[in-house]
C-alpha cells in the first residue's frame, strides 16, 4: 500500500509501481512526488517535469522575420527532368 508523506510525496515498493503505474503517473502529473522504494531504500523518483508548463506558441510571431529567395519555387530544367526520368 502507498505510504502518503509529508510534501506530497507517497512512498511505493517496486510491486505496487508495477501494478499501479498509471494511476501513480496520474498523482505525479498532478504534483505528487512517487519515490520508488526497493529494501527500504529510494530507487527511483517519478514526478511532474521541473519548469511547469511550457509557454503557449503565438501565431505569426516569426511574422515578417523570415525570407524566401524569389526563386524558391523555381525547379531547374535538368533537375526536373532527370526527376521525371527522361534521359537526355
Amino acid at each position: 500500500m502507498a505510504q502518503a508523506r509529508k510534501d506530497n510525496q507517497v512512498r511505493v515498493g517496486v510491486r505496487e509501481l508495477r501494478a499501479n503505474l498509471s494511476g501513480l503517473l496520474r498523482q505525479a502529473r498532478q504534483g505528487t512526488s512517487v519515490l520508488v522504494m526497493s529494501r527500504n531504500e529510494i530507487i527511483a523518483e517519478i514526478g511532474p517535469p521541473p519548469g511547469g508548463e511550457r509557454p503557449r506558441r503565438m501565431p505569426g510571431m516569426l511574422k515578417g522575420s523570415i525570407r524566401m529567395a524569389p526563386d524558391f519555387n523555381t525547379l531547374p530544367e535538368e533537375i526536373l527532368s532527370a526527376m521525371e526520368g527522361d534521359a537526355d
